[in-house]
């Protein structure tokens, strides 16, 4: 990327500003209303009742941080619309209440934009430089967050700038931070823990935090055995205390049960409304082909279960001829697959090695965990961008995940003026950052081609007709009958990309 040929990350952001302000009158979907919901509960009654509101049935079920953030907002937004704030007024969409919560978004994004800039402005030589412009570009520009912060809505870029921050300091050594980084490594740690209390999806990346602050931070080096005391006290201090400022005021009421209960909803079935594009997704697929198999082979069918398909609906997910799953088969799955990757960080506490833990945490938890939305998917394309350019064996394991994951979130906007927009924006994306990183990439050590490059190729060629057929053709041939067979096709489609994309970095991880 020679200097000056590609636009710098403040012009980009400008740019990408001026695009999302023209989405204003885009479609939103119920999430629109879950945090106007949000910014009525914290801005009309005390905190103490904030997680027992129940007149919408988007109830408050985020972490107190975040509840804590929408208060805030809550006080600008009432200079908009005062009566967006009051509680009863179900699914209000006023102008100016449309208009506060995309500002909202656009200007906590800023978080992000400067992390970005930041990641640039600390490349140690040129080379990394533009390794890290082209990466930063492709991630403020990310059709990922373009769909789902500032069509669909939420403020993932936002809470993602917290997460990136955290992870740029985790590596930053020399000036102010101290030679061996150590001030910095602490204000990561602690960065991570307030990011928890915004979202506790994040801790899909908490066994890779802890393994590697308890291994360069807490501990020695070179002598394990040997506990650095003031270190542990400075995080200790420093995480508990950001824990006591969120559920502190919780525990004192007595309803950190009741925390628990909204934050993790395992009532909910396996699978999300929209399958995410995981383990599950293809095992919910090969189910529903067996439904057809069964009866040749001789297998029983579960006749309650033939209506349990994608819909878009939520509800359980129930197998007609393959086993059920449950929470702790999904959890010890997810359990197992991050283990193997700490493993290899605690034996080698490298900041490379740390990315990459946090990257197949974030692939372990995404893959098998239970209930996972397909937004998730971020947690894991948003640190391995960061490894992408490493060399061209972790751009080719890269290559499919960008794709899958940026396709598997098509059937988000599923209105009629928003499939130009999602279609030529991320496909505009993908040709670009894909040929930018493609250009980038330093040659591998062997010089050889990479076990996913030819299979990658094949993969992303196959998506095209798919798109065509899930989100044109279907309903030109069939109408509204066998609504669920695009969203299941992408999603099953899409998982294929994601497991082979893992398999791959997987295997760069152990054998690097």
């Amino acid at each position: 990327m020679a200097a000056g040929l590609y636009p710098s990350i403040r012009e980009a952001a400008i740019a990408s500003t001026a695009f999302k302000l023209l989405l204003f009158p885009a479609y939103k979907s119920t999430d629109f209303e879950v945090h106007r919901n949000w910014l009525a509960i914290t801005h009309s009654l005390p905190p103490w009742e904030w997680y027992y509101e129940r007149t919408s049935e988007w109830t408050l079920d985020y972490p107190p941080f975040f509840a804590v953030f929408e208060w805030a907002l809550s006080h600008i937004a009432r200079f908009f619309d005062p009566a967006m704030l009051k509680i009863e007024n179900l699914n209000y969409d006023s102008t100016a209440t449309v208009y506060f919560q995309r500002l909202s978004v656009i200007v906590t994004e800023l978080v992000f934009v400067a992390a970005l800039a930041k990641m640039v402005d600390w490349a140690s030589n040129p080379a990394e430089k533009k390794a890290r412009h082209a990466v930063a570009l492709s991630l403020l520009l990310s059709p990922g967050l373009l769909i789902i912060d500032h069509i669909h809505f939420q403020y993932n870029g936002f809470m993602y700038g917290i997460l990136m921050w955290s992870l740029l300091l985790a590596g930053r050594k020399g000036g102010r931070w101290g030679k061996d980084g150590g001030k910095a490594v602490l204000v990561s740690g602690i960065l991570f823990a307030v990011l928890l209390c915004f979202k506790h999806i994040y801790l899909y990346l908490a066994p890779a935090y802890f393994v590697f602050l308890l291994r360069t931070y807490c501990l020695d080096e070179k002598n394990i055995f040997t506990i650095r005391w003031a270190n542990c006290i400075r995080l200790g201090a420093g995480v508990l205390g950001i824990f006591g400022i969120a559920l502190g005021p919780f525990a004192a009421w007595g309803q950190l049960m009741q925390l628990k209960e909204r934050l993790f909803p395992f009532s909910r079935g396996l699978c999300h409304a929209y399958w995410a594009p995981n383990v599950w997704a293809m095992y919910s697929f090969v189910d529903r082909v067996m439904i057809y198999v069964a009866p040749r082979l001789g297998l029983s069918v579960d006749q309650s279960a033939l209506n349990s398909v994608t819909r878009g609906l939520i509800g359980d997910t129930a197998f007609a001829v393959l086993p059920e799953v449950t929470p702790a088969m999904t959890f010890m799955l997810t359990l197992f697959f991050q283990i193997l990757c700490l493993i290899k960080l605690w034996i080698r506490p490298t900041y490379e090695q740390f990315l990459g833990a946090v990257t197949l945490c974030g692939y372990a938890s995404f893959l098998f965990g239970w209930h996972v939305h397909e937004k998730a998917i971020l947690l894991v394309i948003f640190p391995f961008s960061l490894l992408a350019l490493k060399d061209r064996r972790y751009f080719s394991a890269f290559r499919p995940l960008a794709v899958a994951g940026h396709v598997s979130l098509f059937p988000l906007l599923f209105t009629t003026p928003e499939f130009p927009i999602k279609t030529a924006y991320t496909i505009t994306w993908l040709f670009i950052f894909l040929t930018i990183f493609d250009k980038t990439a330093p040659s591998s050590p062997s010089g050889r081609q990479f076990l996913l490059d030819r299979p990658a190729t094949l993969f992303i060629v196959v998506s095209i007709p798919l798109i065509v057929y899930t989100s044109l053709l279907h309903g030109l041939v069939f109408g509204n009958r066998l609504e669920f067979l695009p969203l299941m096709f992408t999603s099953s489609y899409c998982a294929i990309g994601v497991v082979g994309s893992w398999v791959g970095f997987s295997w760069l991880y152990f054998t690097a």
